[in-house]
């Protein structure tokens, strides 16, 4: 369960200001502190130098008088005078802090991050269409003449979203992210964050004070907001030391949906009269923020109680350091890493069964897990943890085993069927981890949520399952989307005591759900499925559950579990498929996904996994489930226990399988830490696929971008004079980013050539020359690895600089131009002499030169093209006039290659 009662804060201080606040016998009343190292008992944790706790002039359970209309309080004269204590808000709205909201669907949801629900929801878009702009919130609070003379500031910690300007007494003390010119009523930029400052005890008066905070939006379109004074007060001396209770011990970290910025911790108490529980979290050495636990109850024959506690808030890419607790006894300084969204690689560890060898097998085989992977952000439990859930000691052992790995890194964990030995309704599992309220319910299970529409024995059935089992899969089936890759555990035994929900109401015939619980709880799982991979964001999808859908040991077979969900899979083409069960160790793949290379697959991996001493015998080759069901093993082992290390790097998931235990009769003679299994999975961007196993080459993706497109561009011939400037240019579109490569070749010459530096879409020549006239133009426009051309621009230069040279044209007329014949060009001379015709189809070049006359046309025939010949044609005539009085011209054409 969630802890949702806002953010609560301590505050550290040194042991001089202890001493002055144990002097200071006006001050504040103490709330809580820790005692003496000297008091404490042997287990017991408490530290003088820890932080000491105030009690709070203002705390989250302040009442506040709000204005959220966006209406300006003070619209006239001083703009401020709402701060003063004088001022009437008795028209304002009342309520508890923190105030917040989050657009979510079209409306206001109290859920504003995880672990921060508003206590007081805000309007944000009351008209429906922009945001109100800004808020304003006032209380009133007493202090006395004896703790104004102690002289200390006072702590400000609070929680805004967006931006916030503070006042004491009618005079600004505090401005955050707004600036001096805005107005009462605008948005201002700023993003939400911790606010923290201290205020001068001079700010303060003896008798009533009011605190007043305006905050505003950053913009209109904005989907959150936010508010929290969690403490406003000064320093303490420490109450007298609680009683002696051993420290918490089973910490663990395990994920939210969002990691990024959220964590949640689990502990078991110390004691059985333990009623309240605190993790309290700091930045290196910067403040101690606390939250308070919600218990979690105890677990099968375990008379201590769980806490729990999600906090939210956090900075991404952040390392924390926390403890768990309360001022009774406390668990040591751990650390953990929130998550990088901007990072491309980290790794994870994949664990099967650990179940058998609890106290002896599994330490060692996570002992080496972390050698493997030091730096890994956590590991994927696929069920039965232990052997006989009822039996406290198994779970002790199971901690003991993974104690540093738990408290330091996420645990996803899904169920197997022995967490429920002894523990039908999943008690010790339920105390034990805090998990993502993701889980399925009404509005992710697609089309069966209709079951539940009429008024019928029927419909009243399926809504009391599927009621239930959305409370049930709390904790047993979740996502989390860590660094792009979406985590998800389900949950894939069917025992019918959990599945059938108190007070069923009745029903009878054969569309009656409970004729089939059992296949339902699975496609209902797969319907929650099919909707989270639907809109997963993530690049990588894995999913971890405990009995397998493609059995690897003697004798099993879940082929209720392989009929909804591995469509699904398929459907979604979902990375890797992490189960356990079975105590043998197999890996393969559907053979949907074979390719016509040897070694190389494109579609989910099949892995069953085994990291106990728990073994079981392999299926034979004629009772293979895989083989039996459209799939095939790529590896299978038996008597030996192993673990698995994924990396993730950019666009490829890493895995090796490791080996972590031999007995005598392993099927395998790799050592003990050597490599038993690996594959590379690579992802192109737009999703495809391929999995290649080691030592193959991985096989280089077809590009799919088509071919950009030119819409516009200069004429086939231009005119200049010396000394001009001419400018050519192309107009093309295509998907994604289009670059440009400007290139030229002699006229008649099909040789071209980079102009450097001309890679925009313009190309400017100036200060023609006659030389400018001898080449043609052309620009490269490409998307991908897709390139098209522009038709070749001839540019004709005048030489105005020799008299006598008069300028000459030559036009082009009707053309044909067939594949398999000869192509026929109709020319126009202004002067006598030659012209050269060329006729140019994709590689292939055609040219003739005939003698031709003044203004009389004549039709030039050319060698015959290729029957395959298609496109179009670049018909380019060059006229040398005869004698030395004119100048030579050319004229280009482009003309569809007819078939």
């Amino acid at each position: 369960m969630k802890n949702t009662m806002g953010r609560a804060r301590s505050r550290r201080m040194s042991l001089a200001a202890t001493a002055l606040a144990v002097a200071a016998v006006g001050c504040l009343s103490p709330v809580a502190t820790v005692g003496s190292a000297s008091a404490a008992a042997p287990g017991i944790v408490r530290a003088a130098e820890e932080p000491t706790y105030f009690a709070p002039l203002v705390d989250a359970n302040t009442t506040w008088r709000y204005l959220a209309t966006g209406v300006d309080p003070s619209p006239t004269g001083d703009r401020n005078a709402w701060t003063q204590p004088d001022f009437d808000d008795a028209a304002w709205s009342t309520g508890l802090g923190g105030f917040g909201a989050k657009w979510d669907g079209g409306a206001e949801s109290a859920a504003y991050d995880s672990g921060m629900n508003a206590r007081t929801v805000l309007p944000m878009r009351p008209g429906g269409g922009d945001n109100i702009p800004t808020y304003f919130f006032r209380t009133s609070f007493d202090v006395t003449a004896e703790q104004l003379a102690t002289g200390e500031d006072i702590r400000f910690d609070g929680y805004v979203d967006d931006a916030a300007v503070v006042f004491v007494n009618g005079q600004e003390v505090h401005r955050h992210l707004v600036e001096e010119t805005t107005p009462n009523v605008a948005y201002d930029d700023g993003f939400g964050g911790d606010l923290e400052f201290t205020i001068p005890a001079s700010a303060f008066r003896a008798g009533k004070n009011t605190i007043a905070v305006r905050l505003h939006q950053d913009r209109a379109s904005s989907s959150d907001i936010w508010f929290s004074l969690d403490h406003l007060g000064g320093e303490l001396p420490p109450p007298p030391p609680g009683p002696d209770v051993a420290a918490p011990s089973r910490v663990i970290l395990t994920p939210t949906e969002r990691p990024a910025t959220s964590q949640s911790f689990t502990w078991l108490a110390g004691a059985p009269d333990v009623t309240r529980g605190t993790v309290q979290l700091r930045i290196g050495d910067g403040p101690v923020r606390s939250v308070a636990g919600a218990g979690q109850g105890t677990a099968v024959n375990q008379a201590n109680p769980h806490f729990s506690a999600t906090v939210g808030g956090l900075q991404s890419a952040t390392e924390y350091t926390y403890r768990v607790g309360n001022t009774d006894a406390w668990s040591e300084w751990k650390s953990f890493t929130t998550a990088d969204p901007d990072a491309e690689e980290f790794e994870y560890v994949y664990y099967g069964d650990a179940q058998i060898g609890l106290d002896s097998t599994w330490p060692n085989v996570v002992k080496l897990a972390q050698e493997k992977a030091p730096d890994s952000i956590g590991s994927v439990h696929a069920g039965d943890l232990i052997n006989t859930s009822s039996k406290d000691t198994e779970w002790s052992n199971w901690f003991l085993g993974m104690e540093e790995a738990a408290a330091t890194t996420n645990i996803f964990a899904a169920p197997g069927n022995h967490e429920y030995s002894g523990d039908k309704l999943l008690q010790s599992w339920k105390a034990h981890f805090e998990y993502p309220d993701n889980h399925p319910n009404a509005s992710t299970i697609g089309d069966l949520a209709q079951r539940t529409v009429g008024d019928t024995d029927v419909a009243r059935q399926y809504q009391a399952y599927f009621d239930h089992w959305s409370d049930f899969a709390h904790e047993t089936v979740y996502f989390s989307d860590y660094q792009d890759v979406r985590f998800i555990t389900i949950n894939a035994t069917t025992d019918s005591t959990f599945l059938k929900p108190e007070g069923l109401p009745s029903c009878s015939g054969e569309e009656c759900p409970s004729n089939r619980a059992s296949a339902l709880w699975i496609e209902y799982q797969a319907a929650w499925l099919d909707h989270i991979l639907g809109e997963s964001p993530s690049k990588w999808n894995v999913v971890t559950f405990h009995q397998p859908v493609y059995s690897a040991s003697a004798g099993r077979d879940e082929p209720h579990l392989r009929g909804p969900w591995v469509p699904v899979f398929q459907k979604h083409d979902i990375d890797l498929v992490q189960m356990g069960h079975d105590h043998v160790y197999a890996r393969g793949f559907n053979n949907e996904n074979r390719t016509e290379i040897d070694g190389v697959t494109d579609g989910p991996v099949y892995i069953v996994q085994n990291s106990g001493a728990k073994h079981y015998d392999l299926e034979t080759d004629e009772k293979n489930v895989w083989t039996n069901n459209g799939a095939t093993q790529v590896r299978k082992g038996e008597d030996f226990s192993s673990f698995a290390v994924v990396k993730v790097s950019g666009d490829q998931l890493h895995y090796k399988s490791y080996i972590a235990e031999h007995t005598a009769t392993s099927t395998t003679d790799v050592p003990v830490g050597g490599v038993w299994d690996e594959f590379v999975v690579t992802k192109h961007e737009d999703g495809r696929k391929v999995v290649t196993e080691a030592g193959a080459p991985i096989p280089e993706f077809e590009d799919l971008t088509p071919a950009p497109e030119i819409v516009d561009q200069s004429p086939t011939s231009v005119r200049t004079k010396v000394g001009g400037t001419v400018t050519l240019s192309v107009e093309a579109k295509g998907e994604g980013d289009l670059s440009y490569q400007w290139q030229r070749t002699r006229t008649g010459q099909d040789a071209w050539s980079d102009i450097v530096n001309q890679d925009e879409s313009t190309l400017v020549l100036e200060d023609v020359t006659a030389n400018t006239g001898r080449f043609q133009y052309r620009v490269a426009v490409t998307s991908g690895t897709r390139t098209v051309h522009s038709v070749p621009t001839a540019v004709v230069v005048t030489d105005t600089s020799k008299p006598g040279k008069a300028a000459t044209s030559v036009k082009i007329g009707a053309t044909k131009v067939r594949a398999g014949q000869r192509p026929v060009v109709r020319v126009r001379p202004s002067e006598s002499g030659t012209v050269r015709v060329t006729v140019r189809v994709g590689g292939r070049k055609l040219t003739r030169t005939v003698k031709v006359k003044a203004g009389r046309p004549v039709k030039v025939k050319l060698g015959k093209l290729h029957r395959r010949a298609s496109g179009w044609a670049v018909v380019t005539v060059r006229l040398a006039p005869r004698g030395g009085q004119h100048l030579p011209s050319t004229s280009t054409k482009l003309v569809r290659v007819k078939r």
